[in-house]
């Protein structure tokens, strides 16, 4: 028998797709690469062929009160480990109100919003720019696009980032499209979570990305700085906010600010944050023993899901 030749060294092909079939968590940098897919995109861009009776090119639906609904399926694809999820944002042809509709959201040209009860009530520096009544799910989408169309100058008087309304609620997506490797497109930082949905009697976990929050690529280093899981550094990022907060009421200076890191923070924490699990640190594998449900306020049940 002859001897075999043992091959020593360090080498071979590099995983690219690493995580590709399970669930994460964490933050992680992304490029999108489709908005809206139909059919012919999903196949030559994200490799999927569709089956005949699948409605996941189908993104144009009714509310239960009648008005046109549209939903955005943004695709990313991670750029360490190459693995491709979707962000969704939901849009209706609906005036965006307060619950008691005693406010409304109001959005001016360049994607920024805010309340008011009536609209000479609305701060100066936002009255500057043209703006409107804002539509359900405009905000989240918009905050998207001026984290991933960074390169924009926002402060610039002549800068606009607004899309035609009656269009875009027809699936009409060609300028969203064109930016796609575009001259004002940057990678960015996405929050995958991991969603529980009760269903049937059973709980049931689905990829997710949080879609009221993103970053800067630069601003993913915080991250590995500074453990902002620990209760105790949330506790301290509040008192910060609620000074800052105190600070203006009273019209007092001070030079505490808030990073871009911290809104985040804030955001994904905060009453109206992040219900899925998550972890605020760097992407992997997600683990359902490190995450315990605590309640049903953390639970999705499957009459809350979007049912456009």
């Amino acid at each position: 028998m002859s001897e075999t030749t043992v091959k020593t060294g360090i080498g071979g092909k590099v995983r690219e797709n690493q995580f590709d079939d399970s669930k994460v968590v964490g933050l992680g940098e992304v490029e999108v690469i489709a908005i809206n897919p139909n059919t012919e995109e999903y196949k030559e861009i994200l490799g999927i062929e569709l089956k005949e009776d699948s409605k996941a090119a189908e993104y144009l639906g009714e509310s239960d009160e009648g008005n046109t609904t549209l939903r955005i399926d943004v695709w990313v694809r991670n750029v360490k480990n190459k693995r491709r999820d979707k962000i969704t944002f939901f849009l209706e042809d609906k005036e965006r109100t307060n619950k008691d509709e005693t406010k409304k959201q109001y959005i001016n040209n360049i994607g920024v919003c805010s309340w008011a009860t009536d609209p000479n009530e609305l701060p100066n520096w936002f009255v500057k720019r043209d703006y409107r009544v804002a539509k359900n799910g405009e905000e989240e989408l918009y905050n998207f696009l001026r984290t991933w169309l960074s390169k924009l100058d926002y402060r610039d008087a002549e800068t606009v980032l607004q899309l035609e309304w009656k269009s875009l609620m027809r699936n009409n997506l060609r300028d969203l499209k064109s930016q796609i490797n575009g001259e004002y497109a940057t990678t960015f930082v996405s929050l995958y979570t991991v969603k529980n949905v009760e269903k049937n009697g059973e709980t049931k976990e689905y990829q997710a990305i949080y879609n009221k929050a993103f970053l800067p690529t630069f601003a993913l280093k915080n991250f590995r700085l500074i453990d902002y899981d620990n209760e105790e550094v949330i506790a301290t990022l509040r008192e910060k906010e609620a000074r800052i907060i105190q600070a203006s009421k009273e019209k007092q200076k001070t030079s505490e600010k808030l990073g871009i890191h911290e809104r985040f923070v804030l955001t994904v924490k905060g009453e109206y944050g992040c219900k899925d699990s998550y972890v605020l640190k760097d992407l992997k594998e997600y683990n359902p023993n490190e995450f315990i449900v605590a309640s049903n306020e953390t639970m999705m049940h499957e009459d809350d899901e979007p049912t456009y």
